[in-house]
């Protein structure tokens, strides 16, 4: 793959190539339509008119606004999206409906193209609120709340986190007591750190909470449940024993009322339980179609799982908003002449430039193509079909994973992005350091990324011992490739596809080009592989009492959890690269999937030199490689970032909007 596009062609239509490359001329369709069909994947068709219908008018909020400006401005916007459709979509209306998971993340991801605070608004109400009660109630709840909570008219808050407990959900102090003599609940925040924090809707809009605590049941505590109390009266003022706070002024999503919570003994009749998988019953009995504690605490808390993965769209497309102003920006910006452009240097026509921004949209592809993967398993387990325990644990795993490495690269991606557009950059009416303070928080909410990236390698550790038992070091090393495969995503074509290239390297790694897919599917594996089988021998080592031991594993872990992570990435963008018809297309993702493996592999170049997987010789070539690609691909940049689906005109960028890209 040596061959370059030709730079004559300023929409990229056309792809000049020699040797093995291919000569493309796309269908009736540009370039970055092709590239977005291809990124859309198999739902593309429900993305695109949900594009159509999206309502942009007021997509983005006036930066000036002042905290209480600022929330009228997103409960008014959280309204007119629900009129048109993108509130509550996927959240069933009454217990006959279906949930569609689908139609949530599209519209989750739709909603984060414009103001942030309306998205986090919005997945409070209907994604976390409404998401409780139809995951975690019964019919009755469903009928009752279901409504009321689409249609807007009952407001509500998710309250799990306290000051005490963020991550350790299990310790939470708030008690839910059944009290017999009445029939009914009493939730009680027993200690300050058992005050409900960071809670949206609850320092203003909030009428009624679902609230999270142990429940006691005649002396005994059967673990964390949900109840719902409603905690404001119609004139928005505290019920009694309810007390909200306001947190004020945030890093970010101004538009979002966070707040505290806290209960003094406030009592809720016992139908107010969420109870599908446990509760007291009519004869004042605790019962659960659940008898282990923890199995059913994992179950309750794994039907949350929607969203994670909406988190992980919306970071996802926080980060190509930032690449697509940044890019078209370089795309219009001079600096410094040179003896054959008098006029200056278009920015993305520098190498430092095309490094800061080229391997960047690579790896937004390589999520956005995970994403979908991880969106179609979301489907199949919540979809209203048949499936597994162990499918429910993939979802799981691969939620947390993708989470932490789409938010993670979220606020990396956009502050690369404000220092590449310099001061312009800084001005609040292009987009970035709004985009960057409200896209902060993601990395902490719906579970901080450092536990959720433990919580990765714990799933596959537990994989790992379940065909471990007592191999001699040989049958470890094939049972760990065994693994390494079909951890958390099943075997599919693409994957089989992988297992052949994985082969094929496997007998001449050095040989083969450093852009070859099967060199790039050979390490990948082998840095998971690896890392995860010194790990399990390292845990095998420290007992699992020995806080200590365990304790300085932690390094190690998050190693294994990105690994794993980066190589669900490649082979998702193989199999993405597997189903796109259009041959301009095709082309133009085999570069850019290029670009982020060696962008992978040259960050842990170390890692490989140090394990003799990679040449010093090979490791110092990466790099010029790397410039290649981004040369390949620089005449076709705007159409990359129009592969994104965002109209320049979503972008809400003034100097944009000055100055259009060509």
């Amino acid at each position: 793959m040596t061959a370059l596009f030709d730079p004559s062609s300023g929409s990229g239509n056309t792809v000049v190539g020699s040797g093995n490359s291919v000569v493309a001329e796309p269908d009736e369709a540009r370039l970055g339509e092709a590239l977005r069909r291809a990124l859309d994947g198999t739902l593309a068709d429900r993305r695109e008119a949900a594009r159509a219908g999206f309502p942009t008018e007021n997509l983005h909020r006036d930066p000036e606004q002042t905290i209480p400006e600022a929330r009228e401005w997103v409960l008014a916007r959280l309204t007119e999206l629900a009129d048109a459709g993108f509130g509550a979509a996927g959240v069933p209306v009454n217990a006959d409906d279906t949930a569609d998971p689908a139609a949530a993340v599209i519209a989750f991801e739709l909603l984060a193209h414009g103001d942030l605070s309306a998205l986090i608004k919005s997945g409070v109400q209907f994604g976390l609120f409404g998401g409780a009660v139809t995951n975690l109630g019964t019919r009755w709840h469903h009928d009752t709340f279901l409504p009321d909570i689409t249609s807007l008219k009952l407001l509500g808050c998710y309250a799990m986190t306290e000051l005490g407990h963020g991550s350790d959900v299990a310790g939470l102090e708030t008690t839910i007591t059944y009290v017999p003599e009445t029939d009914e609940y009493e939730v009680h925040s027993q200690t300050p750190e058992a005050t409900k924090a960071y809670i949206g809707n609850a320092a203003r809009d909030g009428s009624m909470a679902v609230v999270f605590g142990q429940l006691l049941v005649r002396g005994r505590n059967h673990g964390v449940h949900a109840v719902l109390v409603p905690i404001r009266d119609t004139h928005g003022a505290d019920l009694p024993g309810v007390t909200t706070s306001d947190h004020g002024g945030k890093g970010g999503l101004l538009g979002v009322d966070n707040g505290l919570l806290r209960f003094d003994r406030v009592r809720v009749p016992r139908r107010m339980l969420l109870d599908r998988y446990g509760g007291v019953d009519d004869t004042g009995r605790y019962a659960s179609p659940i008898d282990n504690a923890n199995r059913r605490f994992f179950t309750m808390l794994g039907t949350l799982v929607r969203g994670r993965v909406c988190i992980a769209a919306g970071g996802g497309i926080a980060a190509r908003r930032a690449l697509s102003i940044a890019t078209r920006y370089a795309l219009q910006r001079r600096q410094f002449t040179a003896p054959d452009r008098p006029d200056g240097v278009l920015l993305l026509d520098y190498v430092t430039h095309q490094r800061r921004l080229l391997p960047a949209i690579a790896r937004a592809y390589a999520l956005g193509f995970a994403q979908n993967e991880l969106t179609a398993a979301l489907v199949h387990v919540q979809g209203g079909g048949e499936h597994t325990e162990r499918e429910q644990r993939q979802l799981e795993t691969m939620a947390a994973g993708l989470k932490a490495t789409a938010t993670r690269f979220a606020n990396d991606t956009i502050q690369e992005c404000r220092e590449a557009c310099g001061g312009a950059g800084y001005m609040a009416e292009n987009r970035l350091v709004g985009l960057r303070a409200d896209a902060d928080i993601f990395a902490t909410f719906e579970g901080d990324n450092t536990v959720l990236l433990q919580l990765v390698t714990k799933a596959l550790l537990t994989d790992y011992r379940q065909v471990w038992g007592d191999l001699d070091r040989v049958g470890m090393v094939q049972a760990t490739a065994r693994l390494v495969g079909g951890t958390v995503l099943e075997r599919t074509a693409a994957n089989l596809l992988v297992d052949r290239l994985v082969a094929t390297a496997r007998r001449r790694p050095e040989e083969l080009a450093l852009v070859d897919r099967a060199w790039h599917a050979y390490l990948f594996e082998e840095r998971e592989r690896h890392s995860l089988e010194s790990l399990a021998r390292r845990m095998r080592r420290a007992s699992s009492r020995d806080f200590e031991a365990v304790n300085r594993l932690g390094d190690h872990m998050l190693f294994v959890a990105r690994a794993h992570l980066e190589r669900v990435m490649l082979e998702a963008f193989i199999a993405g690269i597997e189903a796109c018809p259009d041959p301009g297309a095709r082309d133009v993702l085999e570069r850019l999937c290029s670009l982020f493996a060696l962008s992978s592999i040259s960050a842990d170049r170390a890692w490989f030199g140090e394990h003799n997987r990679i040449s010093t010789g090979r490791a110092k070539a990466i790099s010029a490689q790397l410039n290649a690609l981004c040369a390949e691909l620089r005449p076709v940049a705007l159409d990359l970032v129009d592969g994104f689906g965002i109209p320049q005109e979503w972008l809400g960028a003034a100097f944009l909007d000055a100055h259009p890209a060509p």
